[in-house]
């Protein structure tokens, strides 16, 4: 006889005599517990097992329209990260959940990357957290001095900023989590003179950004741009970047390299391209460049740019809050409206995933995808 059918057997023949024989109920407690624990052992393991699949992500049927994170991984799911709720992952088929109750570091998050390995790492105010298919966990930081000087580079290392305070970014080499510090360029003590009770750090990284040369761009709140080549960082600062023609600071929020090797930062105003950087200036070299009119746009006004990216096609696609989406072509700007209905939306970041198609993550509406032709709102299957 199976054994499990057994014990049940044994269990329910002592329940039986438990109502005609006037056992010491110590007694059959004992004997109870001996048979019937094993058979109630079973099955809670099988329960314990399957609720840690249940509550390991939880399914939902729709996207927080605050998500505006997006990324595509190489095992073609979809991960959406919302501004104050955690993450979410699309396998063509089931959308799941993830929040602090799985591991997840931070309701907040900035970005996704991968490594070699199929791992992820979320980029978040309270840490990088990684995810290696099973669980969640946070990358502990190096804590050495010495580290905070050391810039070093290799072709897979990860970079991060968690959150808009720090003096620096973080590199992971696949190990270790270092933090390091930007040195101090002369835009600080302006700052300082100027806002000497400011409540946010002018060094804080808004933007960061790796070319195809493998030059990692830092753009701050305040302080300009930092690029480093993967031997020495450098620095440089131009005001129509951060200052609006409104008075506001802008930060240095997006910056993208068109199909000519020109770089354009926050706005079309003006274009730039890197020269070798044989110039001295003390401990921090500024960043040797050439500057070019950019380009005009009918309505003859700068904006802003919060996101760009590059197209299949070499064209730029560049995005701005309440004024649309802008298409550079390197002789004009297009621009196209996202609607919801008759409501215009406000796109706050653009994404290409895996196959090249194109993302955008909005402000409070929602994900939305390129058709060939406009934006059609993302919706789960």
């Amino acid at each position: 006889m199976n054994k499990y059918y057994l014990k049940t057997l044994i269990c329910v023949i002592l329940v039986q005599v438990f109502y005609r024989i006037p056992f010491t109920i110590g007694l059959l407690f004992g004997i109870l517990t001996t048979f019937f624990s094993c058979n109630v052992h079973d099955n809670a393991t099988i329960t314990n097992s399957e609720n840690n699949q249940r509550t390991f992500g939880i399914i939902v049927k729709d996207i927080d329209p605050e998500a505006t994170m997006i990324y595509h991984d190489k095992k073609d799911n979809y991960w959406f990260g919302s501004k104050e709720t955690g993450v979410y992952k699309y396998n063509g088929q089931s959308l799941l959940f993830y929040n602090l109750n799985d591991g997840l570091c931070s309701y907040s998050i900035l970005s996704v990357q991968e490594d070699l390995s199929g791992n992820l790492y979320f980029d978040t105010p309270e840490g990088v957290c990684k995810y290696d298919g099973q669980k969640f966990s946070t990358l502990a930081v190096v804590q050495n001095k010495v580290s905070k000087n050391e810039w070093k580079s290799a072709p897979q290392d990860l970079w991060f900023r968690m959150g808009w305070d720090k003096n620096g970014p973080y590199r992971f080499d696949g190990k270790n989590l270092f933090y390091l510090e930007f040195p101090k360029n002369k835009m600080e003590d302006e700052f300082y003179a100027r806002y000497p009770n400011a409540s946010y750090n002018p060094y804080g990284i808004y933007s960061i950004y790796k070319d195809s040369k493998g030059n990692i761009w830092f753009g701050t709140s305040n302080l300009g741009i930092y690029l480093f080549d993967g031997k020495e960082i450098s620095w440089m600062y131009e005001n129509q970047w951060t200052e609006t023609p409104e008075g506001g600071d802008f930060g240095i929020r997006s910056i993208a390299e068109d199909r000519d090797g020109n770089y354009w930062i926050c706005n079309a105003i003006n274009r730039y391209t890197l020269l070798p950087n044989d110039i001295e200036g003390g401990r921090l070299k500024s960043i040797n460049f050439k500057r070019q009119i950019g380009i005009d746009n009918k309505e003859k006004e700068d904006f802003y740019f919060m996101s760009m990216i590059s197209s299949n096609n070499g064209d730029l696609l560049m995005i701005t809050y309440e004024n649309g989406v802008w298409r550079n072509n390197g002789k004009e700007l297009i621009k196209f409206f996202i609607k919801d209905g008759e409501s215009d939306i406000s796109p706050t970041s653009v994404y290409k995933d895996n196959q090249g198609k194109l993302w955008l993550g909005t402000d409070k509406d929602g994900i939305y995808k390129y058709n060939g032709n406009t934006f059609d709102k993302f919706k789960i299957k």
